[in-house]
Order: C-alpha cells, then structure tokens, then sequence
C-alpha cells in the first residue's frame, strides 16, 4: 500500500475469552511488518492491549495457552458487597505476577483503557497510572465482578459504552486504524450449552419382570419407604411430570442469561457505533464459537486473530522505513 499513514492505530475489542484472538492479530500483523503506534482496548482488549504496548504480549500468550479449567477456577474470590458475584483480586493479582509491566505513561508504545463511569453513564478513558488497575476497571463486568472506585468514580467494564474504542485510537492521532471484533455473530445467546435431555423408560417399555415386590436397601430408598412411597410411584411420578422436568433442565442459569445478555448489549452497541465510527480496515475473526467463559481455548482464537489478518494482508499499510 503507498502513501503510508503516519500514525497507525489498533483498536482491540471486548469479548472475554474470544479476546484471545487479539494475540493472533498483533502476531500476523508483527510478522507483516505493520507498525503500530497506538493502541486502545476495552476488556479483554484492554488486557492484551497493554501486554503488547508494555512488552509482554508473548508472556500472556504463554499464560493463555496454560489456562485450564482449575486454573479459572481458582481466579473465582466471591464479593463480600452486594455489588458483585466476584471481587476480582485474585485475578488482578495474578495478572501482575505473571504479566508485571508497570504504568501506563511508561509504556514504549501508547496505550489507552476504556471503562465506564457507573454513577454518571460515561466512558472514562484511562491513560496513565497502574495498568493493573486500568485492566481490572475495563473488565468488570456489572453484575459478575465488583466496580472499582477510583477517586469519585465507580468503574465497570467500558463494552457499555464502547466495546470497539475505534474513536479512541482516533482521539490518540491515529489516522489509519485497524479494529478488531471479536464478538460478530454471536448474538443467538452465546455461551449457552445446551442442556441434557432425561432418558426416563416410558410406562410401556415395562415388562412384568420389571414390576417385582421391592424391597428397601439403600438409605435414601428406605426414607422413600418410611414416607409411603416406593420407586413405582416415584417413577410414576417423575414420568407425570418429565415434560416440566426436561423444560427446567433445558433453561439457561442465571449467570448464562446475565453473561449472554450482556454479550447481545456489546453486540448491538458495537454494531450502531461502527456507522460514526469507521475503521480503515475491520477485522472479524470468527469466534462465535467460543463461550463468553471459554478462556482456556485460547489456541483457537489465537489461530483464527492470525488467520483474520492474513486473509485481509493486501489492506494494512507496511512499514517500510
């Protein structure tokens, strides 16, 4: 591409655990000799956003890759408010132990976090101190992580104002922007496994060898026992009413309809903000796949960041200074 920008900027979207396709994204662009100059994140994007800018992008990488699911697990310290389901420490912690890149004004390349101001509605974009703490504000998502206060602000996760910070990057002098969307196509309630169906016998598979005199054995059979009742009536029972039983077990929980909820609102504001504020060249890696909470599949997001570059390698501007 002639007459290259002069200042290239990268907007790194949110998208929990899909964000791990921006690893695949700084990596092809990197190999393709693009150089960024600027970088603005939201969530996720904040978090590997600031790993790249401060120097440890290939430390999270190697820690992504490890993630497992006991490993999650133990990032889990439940609120002691009524603000939140999670705290939120026991992550931040982690993050500066393995990922320790200091504050934000001293990174080599610039870097801005977006989160969101709870009490007043508004996008607060943070550019300089603890880098830590700007990640922990950007990810916490209302409902599931406690805000953070910061001076007379109460911070949450910035993807209810801007999940794509497209205008952000702009606002840091950047003239050619590339945004990355990691959350396209997943608006038909992402994350949601869909629950087992009970296999119960139907009345009519019975055969009369199956209707024997029954004897209590275990506890919980003679408790039955004790209350009147006896496996018949119990599987009588469980048979009048499988349709409710099945239709109850087929329901989503309810941190499945918060994080999906939340996913539909990052979706639809992302879309409406994309017609102000125009990339020059989108990127979307296709990772409706992957759950919100799926963060310990991070190979195949990585792959499919790479792979969204390299499929659209005739559009990026090349340093070739």
């Amino acid at each position: 591409m002639s007459n290259s920008p002069k200042k290239i900027g990268l907007a790194l979207g949110s998208g929990a655990a899909r964000g791990w396709a921006h690893i695949g994204v700084i990596n092809a662009l990197e190999e393709l000799g693009v150089r960024i100059d600027c970088v603005a994140g939201t969530s996720i994007g904040a978090l590997v956003g600031s790993a790249y800018a401060g120097g440890k992008l290939k430390a999270l990488e190697d820690i992504a890759l490890k993630l497992d699911r006991r490993m999650l697990l133990s990032f889990i310290d439940p609120g002691f408010s009524n603000s939140g389901l999670i705290d939120g420490g026991r992550l931040a912690e982690f993050i500066r132990e393995n990922v320790d890149i200091g504050d934000i004004e001293k990174f080599p390349v610039s870097f801005r976090a977006v989160s969101t101001d709870i009490l007043r509605g508004e996008e607060v974009v943070i550019d300089k101190g603890d880098v830590i703490e700007a990640i922990r504000s950007s990810i916490s998502i209302p409902g599931i992580f406690t805000p953070v206060k910061s001076g007379d602000t109460l911070l949450v996760d910035g993807a209810l104002v801007n999940p794509l910070p497209v205008s952000v990057a702009r606002d840091m002098g950047a003239d050619f922007v590339i945004a990355v969307d990691v959350n396209y196509g997943t608006q038909e309630f992402p994350g949601v496994k869909e629950k087992k169906k009970l296999k119960i016998p139907s009345t009519e598979s019975r055969s009369e060898e199956d209707d024997v005199e029954y004897t209590p054995d275990t506890p919980w059979e003679k408790m039955l026992a004790k209350l009147g009742g006896n496996v018949a009536r119990f599987e009588h029972m469980v048979r009048t009413h499988l349709d409710e039983i099945i239709e109850f077990r087929q329901l989503p929980n309810i941190f499945e309809v918060l994080l999906a909820s939340y996913n539909i609102l990052e979706v639809q504001i992302t879309e409406t903000r994309l017609k102000s504020d125009k990339p020059d060249v989108l990127l979307r890696p296709g990772c409706a796949r992957l759950g919100f909470l799926d963060l310990d599949q991070a190979r195949e997001a990585i792959d499919k960041g790479y792979r969204s570059v390299m499929d659209q390698r005739d559009e990026f501007p090349l340093d070739t200074g």
